[in-house]
């Protein structure tokens, strides 16, 4: 019995024994872990500071950074953290800082050499957000919400970008285009101030005022036929009327009045361009105004929808201010009619209280004066009887 309890207990003494050095394994597997993260970590670039955007060279570049601007070609890969690919590129042409990729990898770019091969860790606040993205072509390669994405990229090659001027025009108008269409993906995004930049960007090759694109460049080519000129309008006009949308959603009313009018200056019954300033000129509370312009879009496009709803919300407001503007003017005049009769009747209820404060008076001072005879007369006869009898 005694030797059964001694092996029981030297088995539990085993036992605990046993849990002790596998605690101790697992806790020097977890330090060893956090060591291997903690080294991770610092081979990558913190390019924030903040841990929201990180780099690391996988292979070295030999040429030059490229600056703000720059026309560079890179080959790009971005997976999910389980490792799905949802973005794979080769060969795609981006001007730097002009966000034609996401604001991360845009961001990543300046700082990496021709040449280089790098891997780019973007959380999703500089990817693609809380929204994610669908994407319609692949299904399979959509972005979830607040999913982060890690890049391979790739700098091939990177150039200064030559001036406008010695663009020709079909090469204006493919650039420009192509930053319209980019300012459109942020528009549906809802990246407003995203957009602005893109679109402000298209204007600078789209406006042929811009950097004599009406004259022949230096490589010969000829002066654009008016029928390109007029394309050239059309896609401008359409930058313009997206960035007038841009600008309102965002507040910034007067921005957004110029940007429509440059619309209007040049085709004054665009009825798009009418629906925006009637519908900014209804923020700035110019309801009036507004009720004018949509009404003149509606004549132009009868079956626009939008507009004939749009245009009945505000002449339904119209009303309600007309009617509520009355209702003050009569409380107005209701209580400068009650504060004239209060000052007719201020004055005579003034003349009485004067005329009993008068009659008061009167008869106080014929009291002093009955007083002041009674007076005399007692004294005069007080000293007659002091002399008769003393």
């Amino acid at each position: 019995m005694d030797a059964e309890k001694s092996s029981s207990s030297s088995f539990e003494d085993l036992s605990n024994i046993n849990e002790q050095e596998r605690a101790e394994m697992n806790s020097s597997t977890d330090q060893q872990k956090q060591q291997e993260t903690s080294e991770k970590k610092e081979e990558y670039m913190d390019i924030l500071g903040n841990g929201t955007l990180l780099k690391k060279v996988i292979k070295e570049g030999q040429g030059e950074r490229p600056e703000g601007r720059d026309i560079a070609i890179i080959n790009y890969t971005g997976r999910l953290d389980d490792g799905t690919i949802v973005e794979e590129v080769r060969d795609y042409v981006v001007q730097i800082d002009d966000v034609e990729v996401v604001q991360g990898l845009d961001m990543a770019l300046k700082l990496m050499n021709i040449g280089e091969q790098a891997e780019v860790i973007v959380t999703s606040r500089f990817a693609y957000g809380e929204q994610g993205w669908k994407n319609e072509e692949h299904p399979e390669r959509s972005v979830p919400p607040n999913a982060n994405i890690t890049y391979t990229v790739e700098l091939v090659s990177s150039k200064e970008e030559i001036d406008l001027e010695s663009k020709s025009y079909a090469a204006r108008k493919e650039i420009g285009n192509k930053k319209r269409l980019r300012g459109n993906f942020w528009m549906k995004r809802q990246e407003y101030n995203l957009a602005i930049q893109s679109y402000r960007r298209a204007l600078e090759y789209l406006d042929e005022s811009e950097g004599g694109i009406t004259n022949p460049t230096e490589s010969g080519n000829l002066e654009p036929t008016n029928a390109e000129l007029q394309e050239l309008l059309e896609d401008r006009m359409k930058v313009y009327n997206n960035l007038a949308l841009a600008q309102l959603k965002i507040a910034a009313y007067d921005a957004a009045l110029k940007s429509v009018d440059h619309v209007l200056q040049c085709q004054p019954n665009n009825a798009k361009a009418l629906f925006r300033k009637g519908k900014i000129l209804d923020a700035k509370g110019d309801t009036q105004g507004a009720i004018s312009f949509l009404q003149k879009a509606a004549t132009i496009d009868e079956d626009d929808k939008l507009i004939q709803s749009e245009l009945s919300k505000l002449i339904l407001k119209s009303k309600r201010e007309a009617r509520n503007e009355k209702d003050l003017y009569q409380k107005m005049l209701g209580h400068a009619q009650k504060l004239e009769q209060k000052t007719k009747a201020a004055p005579t209820a003034q003349n009485r209280e004067t005329s009993k404060l008068s009659s008061f008076f009167q008869f106080k001072l014929w009291g002093y004066l009955m007083g002041s005879i009674l007076i005399g007369v007692a004294g005069v006869a007080i000293y007659r009887y002091n002399n008769k009898y003393f």
